[in-house]
């Protein structure tokens, strides 16, 4: 269980948060806040659990704090919802649609003699401010992130967060993944599933290994692509650096991203980067489909997996066999879901353990919320990267910022991720955000541009 410091390191956060707001501008007391609190504070089960809300966690209490500050002192000038119309629905549904969710679920669900209550208004209300404190994040970063110079200090936050983590990691590679205990109280995980081979895969204080290697890939990829744009030595170093740490972290699917994304940003011009973010985000968004009308060769997958590691075949066609029953489960309740309380899962009939694991996003989401909630979440962190593909074919190339290209590419490796796990953080909305505001300032720009040449053109008409 967790140790009074998990609980009073979460408790001062937001104190943390306001003062960073009161000493910085706006855009570098969201990125530190919420990047910060991601890295060091304490994961669940060391959370506050309030009646009728959401349990407060270290995912959503930084955001939250920052957005009472923000909305106190600057309040939200381009309004909370996206500009364009598909943002605008997608973001209502993805709030609220776990009403819907509720309203179909009033039964009660039962395995044998195990049974699981049927959802009430309590529900719907946690539901619906779950999903709006997750949501925060997007909506605080497309007010604030929307400038290059923001999304410069993203990418570089993103690289030196990397590099402070390099010595908790390194310290894990050696020691095993003991610090969450030592520090905290509790191990956040299997111990097990941080063995590998004859080591260990660094935790540190987040949920898993395979979010710290995604994280470090995140880092290490920002460092290449900050290195091309600014041919900075130092720079250089700390990408090599942060590739060899990297390497260290001992996971296969972080490495494969790492190999497609850093020659992406090295070598592709923005537009092309862009292109390549929204073909990764694409397939990311058709695998439940393909998965759903049995199009994925799973057999052929694992005939070749074998081939080069049979644990991790094994490792796989486990992971399949799940995806499997969940989708059968989800196909019970195709619209809006079963809900919460783990109605979404396959239970024991006699002790009551849940028998089915979810790894993936989208198999969570598709569970809980059905396919109205999936497409809502998928579909608003893939449409920054539609919105920017758009106004980067009507703009000159020149005009937008080299940043945005790289931070594209890793919001669709993200988006990409979630089909293997569950890697939805908060750094994930923070990215979305600053994408989808970028987009709109391109938008707004080339309207007023044109509004303007087109008065011109009048007004020369009229003289002649």
């Amino acid at each position: 269980m967790p140790n009074p410091l998990a609980f009073l390191m979460l408790a001062l956060w937001p104190i943390v948060t306001i003062v960073l707001f009161r000493r910085m501008a706006p855009d570098r007391a969201l990125i530190l806040a919420l990047l910060v609190g991601y890295l060091f504070l304490p994961e669940p089960p060391a959370v506050f659990d309030l009646p009728m809300f959401p349990p407060l966690t270290k995912h959503n209490i930084p955001a939250l704090a920052a957005f009472a500050f923000c909305l106190w002192r600057y309040g939200m000038p381009g309004g909370l919802l996206p500009q364009s119309i598909v943002g605008k629905v997608l973001l209502i549904t993805y709030v609220v649609s776990p009403v819907m969710t509720v309203v179909t679920n009033t039964e009660p669900v039962f395995f044998g003699q195990i049974g699981l209550p049927g959802l009430g208004i309590k529900d719907a209300v946690a539901l619906v401010l779950q999903q709006f404190l997750i949501v925060l994040p997007f909506l605080l970063a497309r007010q604030f992130l929307v400038q290059g110079g923001s999304q410069r200090r993203l990418l570089v936050a993103l690289i030196w967060g990397g590099v402070v983590y390099t010595l908790p990691m390194l310290i894990e590679l050696r020691m095993s993944p003991q610090l969450n205990n030592w520090v905290y109280g509790y191990y956040q995980h299997l111990f097990a599933q941080s063995v590998r081979s004859d080591g260990y895969r660094p935790v540190v204080f987040l949920y898993h290994g395979l979010w710290v290697a995604f994280f470090m890939m995140t880092a290490t990829v920002s460092a290449w692509a900050l290195w091309r744009t600014e041919r900075n030595g130092k720079m250089l170093m700390i990408a090599l650096w942060l590739t060899l740490i990297l390497v260290l972290a001992k996971s296969l699917g972080a490495l494969i991203f790492a190999i497609v994304l850093i020659p992406s940003v090295l070598f592709l011009s923005r537009l092309g980067q862009i292109r390549v973010a929204i073909l990764i985000g694409m397939v990311a968004i058709t695998y439940p489909v393909m998965k759903g009308t049995h199009l994925i060769p799973e057999e052929r997958l694992l005939t070749q997996i074998a081939k080069i590691d049979q644990e991790r075949a094994y490792s796989l066609d486990f992971r399949f066999d799940n995806e499997n029953t969940l989708l059968e489960r989800a196909y019970e309740k195709p619209v809006f879901g079963w809900g919460s309380w783990g109605r979404n899962h396959i239970l024991d009939p006699v002790s009551g353990n849940i028998l089915t694991v979810t790894d993936g996003r989208w198999i969570i989401v598709i569970g809980v919320y059905g396919w109205v909630g999936f497409l809502a979440e998928f579909g608003l962190i893939l449409l920054p990267l539609i919105l920017l593909w758009r106004e980067s074919t009507a703009a000159n190339e020149d005009i937008i910022t080299p940043f945005i290209a790289p931070l594209s590419l890793l919001l669709a490796i993200n988006l990409s991720d979630m089909v293997p796990n569950a890697t939805l953080t908060p750094l994930t909305w923070l990215v979305a955000g600053s994408l989808t505001g970028y987009a709109e300032a391109l938008r707004a720009g080339r309207l007023n541009r044109a509004s303007v040449e087109q008065s011109r053109a009048l007004k020369w008409q009229s003289i002649l």
